[in-house]
């Protein structure tokens, strides 16, 4: 007869495996594991192993010393001294059960998922075979730029050779084919890595930007990636030429004050001059609190002591939601008119390639090339561009201009529910992936058909094709492909976007395309924040790890980073054996593969951190940046220093800067009862250039 006790935790560990699960804080928990945890912390008063004391806060006494384990993120069950090792086995055993009927009921699902995509067709199956022998094409890919050819799948721009040959035997030839890395990042979210180096990418725009016609250079920066997404020798890439930077990403971050995009045009302007660009005359450049330095990180380190390069204009846009798109149009056709050409460069994940598509449909492209030129590629995996793409600009007439004009005042006065149902529905859908939102259109339109097009377009069935099986277009067989004419692109200048420059030490080249669509953020992030005491340890996924060593009182820490990505807080003395155990797998979930991929995976290394004079309990006085992971403001309580020490795999850089968000911490919800944690709130979207709601 087992004990009452063994046998309860036996139960409950026999019925944890099927049951439905919940998300707290990124970590999935089966609602039966959180049960019997309860049910075990409140027969027992000192707490849940040795987690936090039923009822426990963050800020008041500290019974457990720095001995503490958030039990809704990480469960323990405590062993009894007389049976731990037969209760070891007995726990070994169910895990090993668990676990494969985990395996069943996948290979269950790969089964019905393979008999719906239909007998004999094989999913991400990359098909065809190259030969060396046929020479390259001379023709482009319409999605990332490289010249099409069949002869090594490494190289860009590959296609299979039956693909390859059979395109070239139909009308048209390969125009407007992409590669077979185009369709699969496409298609299936699945790259293939090509034998492409930084030094081909830079030289490659660098050569761009050599010509010596007048150019307008768009820099475009990830602000979620500040001050690593400057790169170091852009003042020498774009020599003398007129330079606009452009904020990106900016629907991605919650409002932390009502003026937070002033704040953040001018921390921009300011990382610009530091990073070695000068400023145009009149300018005044953002003044820093001063005595909140925070020491052991880099800041804008090796900069260039000397440049030419004069930055015009500083802007924020969402190249995704299409806020400050149209101001930026207007501004381009005001300042830079006709003068030359455009380049788009940035580093790669900036969301160069978004704009690039956003800027075809609009007013800046030419009605025609509108439909004559495809869409680029689009993928969050690093480099997808690898050559020049291009679109016609369109000569910013004062007839145009005037009638452009017409349109943004006549779009203005509209209101939400006067918009079309396809119009609204898109806008929902912007609204749930940003916080800002604004609409882009076009005043001239070539065709009927460009005028009628919808203006949100989803094919769920292009998602299940691969290279030897092609969707089956649905469209109308008497229109012809419209082709531009030498006439209509004579003495045009043109609108390029150039392959995404590498960045140095970042964490993204050490990982999957699976764990880069886990980390890079798509949606709005919502802020999770947690009050930590000294001896605690908080995680984010496997990728960085920040100890709290010491401080006079608790302190607040908020994870600005996608919501996919888990955060799990656990205590100092249990920390190395949790990362030991969990890294690779469901805990921390990035990287995912198990013990085989963390025997390839870099070695976290550790690095001090002292956060002097804490500025009060609304306001943070540092960001602790994963690389392109994101990052960890910290707010102390007022005049309290911090010493942390924080974690990232080898080869990449954490980074502490002076925060992003300062005021990040108060976006939050109630204190969740017994936890460190604090209910996430998501800040309401806001649509631009519409009426507000009658």
């Amino acid at each position: 007869m087992l004990p009452a006790r063994l046998a309860r935790r036996l139960l409950c560990g026999f019925l944890r495996g099927p049951t439905p699960a919940v998300a707290r804080n990124g970590v999935r928990e089966t609602l039966l594991e959180w049960r019997c945890a309860t049910d075990y912390s409140s027969r027992h008063p000192a707490g849940l192993g040795r987690g936090l004391p039923r009822g426990a806060t963050a800020t008041g006494g500290n019974p457990g010393g720095a001995d503490l384990e958030e039990s809704f993120l990480f469960p323990e069950y405590v062993l009894d001294s007389e049976s731990e090792a037969t209760l070891q086995d007995q726990l070994r055993e169910l895990q090993q059960r668990q676990e494969e009927e985990k395996r069943r009921i996948e290979q269950q699902r790969e089964v019905r998922r393979q008999q719906k995509l239909g007998a004999g067709r094989r999913v991400h199956q990359v098909v065809g075979h190259p030969d060396p022998t046929v020479p390259p094409s001379g023709q482009n890919c319409s999605g990332c730029g490289a010249e099409l050819h069949c002869q090594d799948p490494g190289v860009p721009g590959y296609l299979p050779s039956e693909k390859f040959n059979s395109a070239l035997a139909e009308e048209g030839g390969l125009e407007r084919t992409v590669c077979q890395r185009c369709w699969l990042l496409v298609h299936h979210r699945r790259a293939l890595r090509l034998q492409v180096s930084q030094g081909q990418f830079l030289e490659l725009v660098s050569a761009a930007l050599r010509r010596p016609e007048p150019a307008l250079v768009l820099y475009m920066v990830d602000l979620l990636d500040l001050p690593d997404t400057l790169l170091p020798h852009l003042p020498a890439l774009v020599g003398p030429k007129q330079l606009i930077v452009l904020g990106n990403k900016l629907d991605l971050l919650p409002q932390d004050t009502p003026n937070y995009r002033q704040r953040l045009r001018e921390r921009l302007w300011d990382e610009c001059i530091s990073a070695g660009l000068l400023p145009p005359r009149g300018y005044r450049r953002a003044q820093r609190p001063s005595g909140n330095r925070p020491r052991g990180g880099e800041d804008n380190a090796n900069l260039p002591s000397k440049s030419s390069t004069v930055l015009r204009d500083v802007r924020l846009i969402s190249a995704k939601t299409g806020y400050g798109v149209e101001e930026l149009i207007s501004a381009l056709q005001r300042s830079w008119r006709y003068r030359g050409d455009v380049y788009l460069v940035g580093a790669t994940n900036a969301g160069k390639s978004t704009l690039f598509n956003t800027l075809l449909e609009s007013d800046y492209c030419i009605a025609k090339g509108a439909e004559a030129i495809d869409r680029a590629t689009i993928s969050p995996w690093p480099g997808t561009t690898l050559n020049l793409l291009k679109f016609p600009i369109c000569n910013p007439t004062p007839y145009r201009m005037f009638q452009r004009q017409k349109r943004l005042k006549r779009d203005a006065t509209e209101a939400e529910e006067d918009l079309s149902q396809q119009e609204q529905n898109k806008l929902n859908l912007l609204k749930k992936h940003g916080y800002l939102v604004g609409r882009v259109g076009r005043t001239f339109s070539y065709s009927e058909a460009q005028k009628d097009k919808a203006a949100f377009e989803f094919d769920a069935d292009s998602f299940a094709f691969d290279m030897g099986n092609e969707p089956v277009l649905a469209a109308d067989k008497s229109t012809k492909p419209v082709e531009l004419t030498p006439e209509d692109v004579k003495d045009a200048h043109w609108f390029y976007d150039t392959p995404g420059i590498t960045k140095e030490n970042c964490i993204l080249s050490l990982l999957t395309e699976k764990e880069v669509n886990t980390v890079l953020p798509t949606h709005s992030i919502i802020p999770r924040t947690f009050m930590l005491k000294p001896g605690m340890v908080l995680f984010l996924g496997a990728l960085g790890r920040i100890d709290f060593l010491k401080g006079n009182q608790s302190a607040w820490f908020t994870v600005v980073a996608s919501n996919f990505l888990p955060v799990h807080i656990t205590s100092l003395d249990k920390a190395d054996t949790i990362y030991q155990k969990h890294a690779g797998h469901t805990l921390l979930k990035v990287p995912m593969g198990g013990e085989e991929r963390m025997a390839g995976f870099p070695p976290l290394i550790a690095e001090d951190i002292t956060l002097d004079e804490g500025l009060g309990e609304s306001e943070a006085v540092a960001d602790i940046k994963f690389s392109s992971a994101g990052w960890v403001a910290v707010t102390p309580q007022f005049k309290d220093t911090l010493t942390l020490r924080g974690y990232t795999p080898q080869g990449t850089v954490l980074t502490v800067r002076h925060p992003l968000l300062p005021h990040i911490v108060n976006i939050k919800g109630k204190r969740i009862k017994g936890s460190v944690a604090y209910k996430t709130k998501r800040p309401p979207a806001l649509v631009y250039n519409l009426k507000k709601k009658r």
